[in-house]
């Protein structure tokens, strides 16, 4: 049939559009790369940690951070900040014990996590994250770890001791 339509186009043309001798190959396949399809590997959920001193610097790496991992098509599970972390930092004069200055440093820290990361496409978005990271930032892309929900939450002291006296009557009662 293909020759045919060859034959058809070559005589409404008037001038060949090949050789006369036309060879048809084909691509051989051996049966057995058939058999077996591979699946692309997903990766298990990741959590990205950004942490950094800067603020507005840090929410609006994480809006890149959720902007990349929409592109890629990966499912942002959760996102989330932990409470931020409050160091008192003190510079001492030279040889001596008097204080020179003194610095409080707030470390912010914000939690993404995503999932339907394939193998293929992780690399890449590595890549990607740690060539655009802005300057103070620091980046930690691990497994998410349960024990994460914990840290989340700042515990409520009131509430502690509360539960502390309701033991220690509870316990009274019994002796």
């Amino acid at each position: 049939m293909i020759l045919n339509v060859l034959k058809q186009v070559t005589a409404y043309c008037r001038r060949p559009l090949f050789n006369e001798t036309v060879r048809l190959y084909s691509i051989y396949e051996p049966p057995y790369l058939k058999q077996k399809e591979y699946e692309i590997p997903i990766c298990p959920v990741l959590n990205i940690q950004i942490t950094g001193y800067n603020y507005p610097v840090l929410e609006s790496y994480q809006s890149f951070v959720h902007k990349v991992a929409s592109v890629f098509n990966f499912t942002i599970d959760q996102s989330f900040p932990l409470p931020h972390r409050e160091y008192k930092v003190k510079r001492y004069k030279k040889g001596g014990t008097i204080v020179d200055a003194e610095y409080d440093l707030k470390i912010y820290e914000r939690d993404i996590q995503i999932s339907n990361v394939s193998s293929i496409k992780y690399p890449i978005l590595i890549r990607i994250l740690e060539a655009t990271l802005p300057e103070g930032v620091t980046l930690h892309v691990n497994k998410y770890d349960p024990s994460l929900e914990r840290k989340r939450f700042i515990p409520n002291r009131e509430l502690i001791d509360i539960k502390k006296e309701l033991d220690e009557l509870i316990g009274n009662k019994g002796k």
